[in-house]
């Protein structure tokens, strides 16, 4: 598991104060970044070597409990599930101990022209690191 902290500024909130639901989605996606980095996984290289990009396929999310202005929130990041092309991730957002949001994601390998590309094996190994 891959812990990322963040902290809610005034530009992620709403006219209520509290975090604008869809920006619960960047938080994750910089949670997903910053695992992948932490595992050793650089995009831009995948991208430029093997021709293969990352891209959301599905996304469950659970709007649990609001955050505010000023928190200091933390994003889990978990591997639940690797499979050839797909990629099963449970990600949170907590505060302190609170869970805010929770969502299930699925991301799939792309080659450049759009179609399934099977995820290479020193890549599937570093994200296996993601799920202890």
């Amino acid at each position: 598991m891959h812990k990322h902290p963040i902290r809610v500024y005034y530009e992620d909130t709403d006219l209520a104060g509290i975090v604008y639901y869809a920006n619960y989605l960047k938080f994750i996606e910089r949670g997903r970044t910053e695992a992948l980095r932490a595992v050793g996984v650089d995009q831009m290289a995948l991208k430029s070597r093997e021709g293969m990009v990352f891209a959301v396929r599905h996304v469950a999310a659970d709007f649990l409990a609001p955050a505010r202005m000023d928190d200091m929130l933390a994003v889990t990041t978990r591997l639940t599930e690797l499979k050839g092309v797909r990629i099963q991730l449970l990600q949170e957002v907590l505060r302190d101990e609170t869970l805010l949001f929770r969502a299930d994601v699925t991301i799939v390998a792309l080659r450049e022209d759009g179609k399934p590309a099977r995820i290479p094996r020193p890549i599937t190994l570093s994200l296996q690191q993601i799920g202890d």
